[in-house]
């Protein structure tokens, strides 16, 4: 099996447009961090997307939230808790993490998940022309645009860090 035939990649590249599906790059490395994807890939830690699941808390209950911050800074929760009407909002475990989008940590992509998820999407990634993010292995990565990122995850545009 190719590493582009990997279940988690093949979601992903599903759920993308073909121009962007054809762009998915294999690293031979995992690279679980901002920073080890930015080294690989030749571009500032800032243009890296971080996807990171979250469980958002409401009284009592709590439900996946995707924030794709951009891995110049980290994601500040009590003011995303704030933004999207939770009582807290918590790193989520792996289990969480794997039954809510189907994909490990350090692989999470934006899209081609099992449902849908609530996402916000930090506006700091406005900035750059060009955005990597995960492509649902932690070796798989593709580019993507702000315009592009915000509309195929129907996410919500916010500052997520102080």
């Amino acid at each position: 099996m190719s590493a582009l035939e990997h279940p988690g990649i093949r979601k992903v590249a599903e759920a993308l447009p073909a121009a962007t599906a054809e762009r998915i790059v294999v690293l031979p490395d995992a690279v679980r961090t901002a920073a080890a994807a930015a080294d690989a890939v030749g571009v500032q830690v800032g243009a890296i997307a971080n996807s990171l699941l979250f469980a958002a808390v409401r009284d009592g209950v709590a439900a996946p939230l995707l924030v794709l911050t951009s891995g110049a800074h980290r994601a500040d929760t009590s003011m995303i808790a704030e933004l999207v009407g939770a009582d807290a909002v918590r790193r989520a475990d792996p289990e969480f993490v794997r039954e809510h989008t189907g994909q490990v940590i350090g692989g999470v992509s934006p899209v081609g998940h099992p449902g849908p998820i609530e996402t916000v999407v930090d506006r700091a990634l406005s900035g750059y022309e060009e955005i990597w993010a995960a492509a649902g292995h932690p070796h798989a990565v593709y580019p993507t645009t702000f315009a592009d990122l915000v509309a195929l995850t129907g996410g919500r545009v916010a500052v997520v860090s102080a």
